[in-house]
């Protein structure tokens, strides 16, 4: 049926689609749905604390049998900058002031937690099937103790580098992230600023091939698919699964603003870029106010995860207002392919179209 079927021997689902982790819009409620069609379901926990996190994981257990992943982000906690965190806030001010708010005004820093003995302990109480990673792999130590729960290890490769760093440090699959993909690139082996790389990252096309053929193990296509043509041209292209982050965007399930959704609906192929502005790291989403004025990408921007911070007291008023210009509107580039499905009913309409595709 499935050109490639080592995907779902590997995780234990019958389609070979992940509904990627998305913090922030992504609860169980998604997951649930995905998992419930034959997909595989996933939880970001880099947003949640391990209480959040494992309530989540009870609800999809209660909800579904089915293969679950769990995602966490392998950054380094960045040191203190105080003259940068100053020169972000100077840079913001005016943007306060239009607001009636102090730029003086106390924040609290963005919270995203790298992976660490207590979220590794969730991991072996909960034994998920799968444990994937962002911006590379966590310490030995810690990943050996996630091998020993029996869960397959997954990770993020922007450029074929990092695929071939991936396999030789014990990834069962490695998901290619192309350019296209919505909300923060998966990069970790970049030598510069993290700001000038983004320009040399490469789309799923030219990424996709050159990682298979540089790796032993399956390939997990990720960015720009949309539909079920998407899907069929991964495969054409040596995947062994898709990865669909925008796509569930669009179901009801998704924990999204309705100033979110609103943009989704109305975004266009050329509508995002890549920026560092909300977190300190390159993600892509729907170009704004913010980004139209300061430009996607800025030296000013505090290291990963600290650059939202000073944000989030500018959100409240503009939210309020409808004003979605200071929010994080992740997507990807085919958010016009996008439908308004269940999350179930979006994953077999997908998984049936793509297969009709493959067949003729």
């Amino acid at each position: 049926m499935w050109p490639d079927r080592r995907i779902q021997d590997l995780f234990g689902i019958e389609l070979p689609i992940v509904q990627a982790p998305m913090a922030g819009s992504n609860l169980a409620e998604l997951a649930i749905g995905a998992a419930r069609a034959g997909a595989l379901g996933s939880l970001p926990c880099a947003t949640l604390s391990v209480e959040q996190a494992l309530a989540q994981c009870r609800q999809v257990r209660e909800a579904t049998a089915a293969p679950l992943n769990l995602n966490f982000f392998c950054h380094r906690p960045p040191a203190a900058d105080p003259a940068r965190e100053a020169a972000w806030r100077e840079r913001l001010a005016g943007y306060y002031r239009e607001y009636g708010l102090a730029p003086s005004l106390p924040t609290t820093p963005s919270s995203r937690a790298p992976f660490d003995p207590a979220y590794c302990e969730l991991v072996e109480q909960v034994r998920p099937q799968v444990v994937s990673f962002h911006f590379g792999l966590p310490a030995p130590p810690l990943l050996e103790r996630v091998r020993a729960t029996g869960a397959r290890i997954v990770s993020s490769a922007t450029t074929v580098a990092e695929a071939c760093w991936l396999e030789a440090h014990g990834c069962d699959a490695i998901i290619a992230q192309g350019a296209e993909a919505g909300g923060h690139r998966g990069v970790f082996l970049y030598d510069g600023p993290l700001k000038d790389g983004v320009s040399t990252q490469v789309g799923l096309f030219a990424l996709l091939p050159q990682v298979v053929d540089a790796v032993r193990v399956p390939v997990i296509a990720a960015g720009g698919i949309g539909d079920a043509r998407g899907i069929a041209a991964a495969f054409a292209l040596g995947a062994a699964a898709v990865q669909l982050g925008t796509a569930y965007l669009f179901c009801p399930e998704a924990k999204l603003s309705p100033l979110h959704r609103q943009a989704l609906r109305e975004a266009r192929d050329d509508g995002t870029a890549l920026t560092n502005l909300f977190t300190g790291r390159p993600a892509r989403g729907i170009v704004n106010r913010l980004m139209r004025e300061l430009g996607p990408v800025s030296a000013l921007a505090p290291e990963f995860p600290l650059a939202g911070g000073a944000l989030a007291p500018l959100r409240a008023p503009a939210e309020a207002a409808g004003e979605a210009g200071f929010m994080p509107l992740w997507s990807g580039q085919a958010a016009r392919l996008g439908r308004e499905l269940p999350a179930y009913e979006l994953t077999r309409a997908l998984a049936q179209e793509a297969l009709a595709l493959l067949r003729r």
